[in-house]
């Protein structure tokens, strides 16, 4: 990842399939970057765990147990979490909007023996044929489809896709740290640089990648607005024998001082 810049046109209509075809071109490109990690996470070397710090589910429980639910998987990636997931007990189903992110998840089922349908669609314009109402217990997504895909989009079809009581746990940048994170900058500062108030999409000037945020009373009210009850919101901070995350947008002693990472649990009525 590398610093978003901010895109003048911040209303909620945004061209949703344009941005899935920029996402998609970026993340190609950025797949061989993720094989490692992901390789070491199926193989069960790291054990769930969530953000730049990897900081454990077993401590977190922000899942519980998971046996018998059907599981979405938000934009899965190298499938990490599918794979997690999967060896848990769960009846995973996952997509992604990028092809070599997928062929990357397809070579690990190969290797590792676990299997799980995976699909290529895109967060917020999933086939209702496919990806039928009220289908899911749990959606997941870390860094996935709840931050590459428009929120005024995906918040209304996770609530469409999930079962009453069924949760939506997604991880994503904190406000905070997006608002200082300078236009083209490699790395978040100290100061208020973005629009709080009008923040929502968000460019990356270095390869037209495309980010969404809004700030947290925004993203209460579309919940409430789509059915879905805030059970937390957990701001996480680096264990304190935390090493340098290898993602460099955000600095150890940053994230120390303040939440670099919203991890965000909702339940539907």
């Amino acid at each position: 990842m590398s610093g978003p810049g901010r895109d003048p046109a911040t209303t909620p209509a945004s061209d949703s399939a344009a941005d899935a075809v920029a996402n998609r071109e970026a993340w190609n490109a950025k797949a061989p970057d993720y094989a490692e990690a992901g390789r070491r996470a199926w193989s069960g070397e790291r054990p769930p765990s969530w953000g730049l710090w990897h900081q454990p589910e077993s401590e977190l429980n922000v899942l519980g147990d998971v046996r018998g639910l059907d599981v979405l998987d938000y934009g899965c990636g190298t499938g990490y979490w599918s794979a997690w997931l999967t060896r848990a007990g769960a009846r995973v189903t996952a997509f992604d909007n990028a092809p070599e992110q997928l062929a990357t998840c397809r070579r690990f089922q190969d290797e590792f023996g676990i299997a799980f349908p995976i699909q290529l669609a895109s967060a917020g314009q999933l086939d209702p044929e496919r990806f039928r109402d009220a289908s899911f217990d749990l959606i997941l997504s870390e860094y996935g489809g709840l931050t590459w895909a428009d929120p005024y989009a995906t918040l209304p079809e996770c609530a469409r896709l999930l079962r009453p009581g069924g949760r939506l746990a997604f991880l994503k940048i904190s406000t905070l740290l997006e608002v200082c994170w300078p236009l083209g900058s490699a790395v978040a500062g100290d100061e208020l640089v973005l629009d709080w108030f009008g923040l929502h999409r968000l460019v990356e000037p270095a390869d037209s990648s495309v980010a969404f945020d809004l700030p947290p009373g925004e993203w209460i009210r579309l919940f409430r607005e789509h059915g879905l009850v805030v059970e937390s919101l957990r701001e996480l901070r680096p264990p304190a024998d935390a090493a340098p995350s290898r993602h460099a947008f955000v600095m150890l002693d940053w994230a120390r001082q303040w939440p670099a990472e919203e991890l965000w649990t909702v339940r539907k009525a």
